[in-house]
């Protein structure tokens, strides 16, 4: 009889190639799976829960779960992120706010529960189910934690100082609040320290913001009771749960600590003077995608993976270490200025992609476990792109025109490429609008702004030019950090014109270092009103050209990523034409713990260093080829 399970007699097991690839998600989004992957193995999160207030019980913490869900490869998974309880208070006698559930849907939906409330003084007032449970309050009966999730808060005290416990962690039940035996003073009450949350660095390495520790309970209120007249009375409060929990609060005036955004840590709980809880930290969600095979195989997707080359090779080996990037493009040309039309608009910047060590909202996951083939040293590509030239103040060619040019992508190929997007070019005279790219380049009203982020990422690689309302000024080109600003002003005042979209600053090679700013607007002057250039927005971004004359805008710094500025012109000067500034050239720098050696090539693109607290840094400033293997 055909046998139907590929050549084997009993369970065959579920491989997956997926590399090892690590997302993170501190926000809602999306995941699309390699080709090759059929597990993954998730970290689900939920959103801890806010204290009490009035000796309010420390939040539970979010539900925590870590296993394997199937899926398909090449499939959209959907991640979602449970925010924390919002913070109580000041109000009396009110529970802490219940965080909201995590969960990633993959073939099944694994779903981790929001955190319960703290407790606080009122009969009756149950602690809410959770994840892990808020710490009691002296009256407050006991609540449930989920099985497998979390645990339950501590208990109180309420011999003369009502001190609350700690709120339930992942790992480890809240700890009980105590009012020492001998205190020399009875109106203080030690409030009970928020539960441990749960390490998960083994299997996903070093993330989020608390060391790769999640799920911490807040740590409950301090009791105080002044039981006459002369004697102080105290508000010792417990500290938060390793993991992201909030301490409570203590001596007035004191509120309770919120969780750590992206742990699902409780917050703290409020006293009994302010009476205000801590929020609870919002959840997160990581994904890793499996390359296992064990047990019994199908005959069948051996053969499939062998062929494509997809089999697990114990000779390639992951390099199982954080590493950290900033990728940025080049940046846009400004365009051209003209007498007898309007000031070159400026070029927008290159689109940013980071790590971190800059703005947290700009903050793309962290690289995970390259690569290496045979366990040694493995080479990737690094692209830095070109900054776009200004718009021409001579003759126009199919190459040269009065628009300023696009930067050119930047790229670094480890084992998943990032790519940022050149900056668009800023619109010059007779030109259409600004040009998309990574931040887009500026335009002179009514002509359009092009797209910014034309990569489609998330978080943003950049920021829209402006298109200037009035006069006879062109607009900024946008920046990573912000877009250029509009102005609107009377179309009988002065000539106006827009500076650059901010630049973003990045300490990854040590100090903080300004990147990817917008070039600034050129001006025209106007009869009888003076005109204003635009200022880049700093970066190295190039400044429009001197007000009031037929003047170059300025060019962006080499290897800041920057937009050109626009130029400039002297109303009435006929056909005379400025040209507009260039775009300053990309930059890629790599960032990676004393475990990895960098090496590269050619030399001159290069610069290796190592940073005082024993990181590697890798800076090409021009394309070359980076090396990693193991220390």
């Amino acid at each position: 009889m055909a046998r139907t399970n590929g050549g084997i007699t009993g369970v065959s097991n579920k491989s997956s190639f997926g590399k090892c690839k690590i997302t993170t998600f501190t926000s809602s989004g999306n995941l699309s799976t390699l080709s090759t992957t059929r597990v993954v193995q998730a970290l689900v999160v939920a959103g801890g829960s806010a204290g009490g207030t009035s000796y309010g019980g420390g939040g539970g913490a979010g539900g925590l779960q870590s296993l394997e869900v199937n899926v398909d490869g090449a499939t959209s998974y959907t991640a979602t992120i449970g925010g924390g309880g919002a913070a109580v208070g000041p109000a009396n006698n009110t529970k802490g706010t219940n965080g909201v559930n995590s969960s990633f849907a993959g073939l099944t939906t694994l779903t981790s529960t929001g955190g319960g409330g703290g407790g606080s003084q009122s009969t009756p007032n149950p602690i809410s189910p959770g994840g892990s449970t808020g710490g009691r309050s002296y009256t407050n009966a006991g609540g449930t934690a989920v099985s497998g999730q979390g645990h339950v808060g501590g208990s109180a005290v309420t011999a003369a100082s009502y001190a609350s416990g700690g709120g339930g962690g992942a790992g480890a039940v809240g700890v009980n609040a105590s009012h020492p035996e001998g205190n020399p003073s009875p109106g203080v009450g030690l409030g009970g320290a928020g539960g441990a949350g749960i390490d998960v660095s083994s299997t996903y390495g070093n993330i989020g913001p608390t060391c790769s520790v999640f799920a911490g309970g807040g740590g409950g209120g301090g009791g105080g009771y002044n039981p006459g007249p002369g004697i102080v009375q105290g508000y010792n409060p417990g500290p938060g749960g390793a993991g992201g929990g909030g301490a409570g609060a203590g001596n007035t005036p004191s509120v309770g600590t919120a969780g750590t955004t992206n742990t699902g840590g409780g917050g703290g709980g409020g006293n009994n003077q302010q009476k205000t809880s801590g929020a609870g930290g919002s959840g997160i969600v990581v994904v890793k995608e499996l390359a296992k095979a064990s047990g019994v195989w199908n005959l069948k997707t051996v053969f499939a993976a062998r062929t494509s080359n997809n089999w697990l090779n114990n000779n390639n080996k992951m390099l199982n270490s954080k590493i950290d990037f900033m990728v940025i493009a080049g940046g846009g040309g400004g365009g051209n200025g003209q007498g007898t039309g309007a000031g070159g608009a400026g070029g927008g910047a290159g689109g940013y992609r980071s790590s971190g060590y800059g703005p947290s909202p700009l903050q793309s996951s962290t690289k995970f476990n390259t690569e290496l083939v045979d366990n040694a040293a493995t080479s990737f590509t690094i692209t830095v792109g070109a900054g776009g030239a200004g718009g021409v103040a001579g003759p126009v060619s199919p190459t040269a025109t009065t628009k300023g040019q696009n930067g050119t992508n930047s790229v670094m190929a480890l084992t998943e490429s990032i790519t940022a997007t050149g900056g668009g070019g800023g619109s010059g005279r007779c030109a259409s609008g600004g040009n998309t790219g990574g931040s887009s380049g500026g335009a002179y009203a009514p002509a359009p702004i092009g797209d910014a982020n034309a990569g489609g990422f998330d978080p943003v690689e950049g920021h829209t030019g402006a298109a200037v309302n009035v006069g006879f000024g062109a607009g900024g080109g946008g920046g990573a950090g912000g877009a250029a600003p509009t102005l609107n002003d009377n179309p009988a005042a002065c000539t106006v014109n827009a500076n650059g979209g901010s630049s973003v600053p990045n300490a990854i090679l040590g100090s903080a270092t300004a990147y990817a700013g917008g070039g600034g607007g050129g001006s025209l002057r106007a009869p009888a009103c003076a005109g204003r250039a635009g200022v880049g927005g700093g970066g190295g971004a190039g400044n429009a050209g001197t007000a009031n004359q037929t003047a170059a805008g300025g060019n962006a710094s080499a290897n800041t990523g920057s937009g050109g500025g626009g130029g400039s012109a002297a109303f009435g000067s006929g056909p005379a034409r400025s040209a507009g500034g260039n775009g300053g050239s990309g930059i890629v720098i790599v960032r990676g713990p004393s475990a990895v050696t960098f090496a590269g090539s050619p030399t001159p693109a290069r610069t290796l260093s190592t940073h005082p607290g024993g990181d590697k840094i890798a800076k090409f400033t021009a394309s070359g080829t980076l090396t990693v293997s193991r220390s």
